[in-house]
């Protein structure tokens, strides 16, 4: 194991961390809310000196660094972001406690947007956009950011593709071009255009600025932090669909604009992922409407909120323009199965991941064809090219992994006494990072009534499912550190 890159890693990684504070503390400064300031004064202080501490002893080191490495470096990496991340909530005083502290933090770096508080607007200004902020800079990942800029080791391009598809979501990651360092800069500068791009439109529908701002962050996150109590819904019908449209662009594999970018549009549109994206929303958003078209005066305010609530939960968003905790029980359950699925690899959104759910039934038809043909050679192949072996393995590797967490959890958390529905549905949304579940953790409830273990159990949910559940296994994996 190289530690010491893996700590010259993590020091990067908190200097950036620092300085993104430095935007939300100008902010605290402006609107004189100098218990804030102080806030982040003291943990960028703070961080900066771990930071400094951890590059003077991690000076040297050897240059190999493996994919064991790499997943070990990616959990570290995203726990220590948190567990500081964490401080100005906390330091201000604003979330006295720290575990809620840290569940709130770990909910925005992972884009999940569960959150604990009842009443999100008694946050300052400052607070809600480091929180809001947080959805941005985890939904690309920090580590992806740090590739882009300034790798740690530029003749070791291996070594940045061990840390990209650790932190990356999907079955596979692969480069859009030769150099590591370039793909990293065409991910986030995609990801930078499309964000100001959402910006732009929703300041073209006359919300203000900050809340533009923050808005844009959690959409381009797919995260889901709002700055008002009841999320979009005070919003009007445009900004509303400007948002139902980001969140289901920011859910699409990022490989795809870079094949339109370079005009290889067939490509795009043969592409068997986007093409059951795409199926999936529409017919959700059909049946749902259709299930609930007595509740709203018109059609098109039926469409509007079922398009949006498809959008926000497929993309794992986590916004809401009405509380669909009150719709039919086909439509909740619609919405359940679209937190399993989620939105595509490559994108910014969690869940599944629709990619995943094509090898899954194309692996299923392969074994039935099997039993059929037990002699011939069946090869699954998605968009005209064969799939490894090895993929399809890790697929299913997954797949038992998710199932087994989503037991163990929903049995730590029922101590706390709440509805099946209830734990269910708050599993399901902390591990998809999608954010509101049913029932007690629906759109307009918090998280706020579990106990500080379930908190627990669900900030470790939150983390697997962003990080893809193998960098947390191997982290905390016996394995890993006696053969270290």
């Amino acid at each position: 194991m190289n530690y010491k890159m893996m700590g010259r890693i993590i020091a990067r990684i908190l200097a950036v961390e620092a300085a993104f504070m430095i935007p939300a503390l100008l902010i605290c400064t402006a609107h004189r809310d100098f218990g804030g300031a102080r806030a982040f004064v003291l943990t960028i202080l703070l961080i900066m000196a771990i930071s400094g501490g951890l590059s003077l002893v991690c000076r040297g080191g050897g240059k190999s660094f493996y994919a064991r490495d790499g997943l070990v470096c990616v959990g570290v990496c995203w726990i220590v972001m948190s567990l500081l991340g964490c401080l100005p909530f906390y330091f201000s005083g604003q979330i006295p406690s720290y575990i809620d502290a840290l569940f709130e933090i770990v909910s925005g770096f992972t884009t999940t947007g569960a959150s604990i508080l009842p009443k999100v607007e008694i946050l300052t200004h400052g607070i809600l956009y480091w929180r809001s902020f947080s959805h941005w800079l985890g939904g690309m990942g920090v580590l992806v950011f740090l590739l882009a800029i300034a790798p740690v080791s530029g003749r070791n391009d291996g070594f940045t593709m061990h840390l990209l598809r650790a932190e990356s979501p999907g079955p596979d990651v692969g480069k859009l071009v030769p150099r590591m360092k370039k793909t990293a800069a065409i991910l986030y500068l995609i990801y930078i255009v499309l964000t100001l791009m959402d910006i732009g439109f929703l300041l073209l529908g006359r919300m203000p600025l900050f809340d533009s701002v923050c808005i844009a962050f959690g959409t381009a996150g797919t995260g889901g932090f709002a700055i008002k109590n009841d999320s979009i819904a005070g919003y009007s019908p445009y900004l509303q669909n400007v948002c139902t449209v980001f969140m289901m662009l920011f859910g699409v594999n990022f490989s795809c604009y870079y094949l339109l970018l370079i005009r290889r549009f067939r490509s795009v549109f043969r592409d068997e992922e986007l093409r059951l994206y795409v199926g999936i929303a529409a017919g959700s958003t059909a049946l749902i409407a259709w299930n609930i078209h007595g509740m709203y005066p018109t059609m098109s305010e039926t469409i509007r909120h079922a398009a949006f609530q498809v959008s926000s939960i497929m993309t794992t968003t986590g916004y809401a323009t009405t509380d669909f905790d009150k719709w039919p029980s086909l439509s909740k359950s619609i919405l359940l199965c679209l937190m399993f699925v989620g939105a595509c690899a490559g994108s910014t959104g969690g869940g599944l991941k629709c990619a995943r759910v094509v090898l899954l039934l194309k692996g299923l038809r392969r074994n039935i064809r099997q039993v059929l043909h037990p002699q011939k050679v069946q090869v699954i192949r998605v968009n005209d090219r064969p799939v490894d072996e090895k993929v399809l393995a890790n697929t299913n590797a997954y797949l038992s992994a998710y199932v087994i967490i989503v037991i163990v959890s929903l049995l730590a958390i029922s101590l706390d006494g709440f509805s099946i529905t209830t734990n269910f549905s708050a599993v399901m949304a902390c591990f998809n990072n999608i954010g509101p579940g049913l029932d007690a953790v629906g759109p307009v409830c918090s998280y706020a009534g579990y106990s500080g273990f379930s908190k627990f159990v669900l900030i470790m949910d939150m983390l697997a499912g962003r990080l893809e559940i193998f960098p947390i296994l191997v982290l905390f994996s016996r394995s890993t550190w006696m053969h270290s």
